[in-house]
């Protein structure tokens, strides 16, 4: 992770230049920092807005293609070691296939579960365009939020940022004990 004080630094020195790739990689935190800034006048809002939104699109679909064509190039004993098994991958792509947009709009809002499940994407072969289209109906309000956020309150993007860590580990751990029962439940009901 980069230092908040070096994002800062750069996001004020260079502006929409260094907004962007750093977004792809620290979005969230990113959106508030240079939110306040354009609250300070630095940044056009709109274009800020534009921006934040291309970028996080991008990072997103990086993490498409890792699972649309990386994951694929791993042996397959490394693939059944972390759980991917033809037959998941198959009920996978089922799942994408019905539900895709509900899918990835729960990964994006928890932001939390967001990474594996857009990993997953593209593991399951969502086409694209529909991971384009669903992924970009959850991504703008998700960065309107942060921007608002950092426009309004940005000042504090330290406690902010601890905010997020901190909600990010909770709804995680939320998911892996909901996942962990759901997977045991057969084993209770018995």
């Amino acid at each position: 992770m980069i230092d908040l004080s070096t994002i800062q630094d750069l996001i004020a020195a260079h502006g929409l230049w260094v907004v962007a790739p750093i977004a792809v990689l620290e979005g969230p935190i990113v959106t508030v920092i240079s939110s306040w800034l354009a609250q300070q006048g630095l940044f056009d809002l709109p274009r800020l807005i534009a921006v934040l939104v291309a970028a996080d699109l991008v990072g997103d679909a990086i993490l498409y293609a890792v699972g649309r064509w990386g994951l694929h190039r791993l042996p397959p004993a490394w693939l059944r070691r972390i759980g991917l098994r033809e037959g998941r991958i198959r009920l996978m792509s089922r799942r994408f296939d019905h539900q895709g947009g509900r899918i990835l709009a729960f990964g994006k809002l928890t932001h939390a579960a967001g990474a594996a499940v857009l990993v997953a994407a593209g593991l399951a072969r969502m086409p694209f365009g529909s991971f384009l289209f669903f992924n970009t109906l959850a991504t703008i309000p998700k960065t309107l939020a942060f921007v608002a956020l950092g426009y309004l309150i940005g000042h504090a993007y330290r406690l902010i940022n601890l905010w997020i860590s901190n909600a990010s580990i909770a709804l995680l751990v939320l998911i892996i004990l909901g996942a962990g029962f759901w997977m045991l439940r057969p084993k209770f009901c018995k």
